[in-house]
């Protein structure tokens, strides 16, 4: 069973990434062309059944970024499911809200190294 970027997602995933946000993209631009340690991340990858908003494959970690649809109870009920889905195929998933990747972006990149190396 194919676990990765499985082809029914696909179109999902490409409209996901032709509609970042801004905090998506700001993250992004210091992600990308592993710019962090030497480390590929990937944006909006599927994984199962989920679209995760960022995925470091070689350090198992899963960046999810919230904004305001995230307050809602039925919303962090997903979140939490879905987050158990991937702790169970042994990833590790952090959260950030916009807010906080648009206000201290070198904090949030200082986590992500953290975890990079955990």
């Amino acid at each position: 069973m194919q676990l990765h970027n499985v082809q029914p997602l696909k179109p999902r995933r490409k409209e996901l990434r032709s509609a970042m946000t801004p905090a998506e993209i700001r993250l992004w631009q210091a992600l990308k062309h592993r710019q962090l340690n030497g480390l590929k991340f990937r944006r909006q990858p599927s994984i199962g059944p989920f679209i995760a908003d960022f995925y470091c494959p070689a350090a198992k970690l899963v960046i999810e970024l919230d904004g305001s649809a995230h307050d809602s109870e039925s919303a962090q009920q997903q979140d939490a499911e879905r987050t158990a889905y991937l702790v169970s195929l042994g990833l590790r998933v952090v959260r950030f809200e916009n807010r906080e990747v648009m206000a201290n972006l070198e904090g949030v990149l200082c986590e992500i190294r953290r975890q990079t190396r955990a």
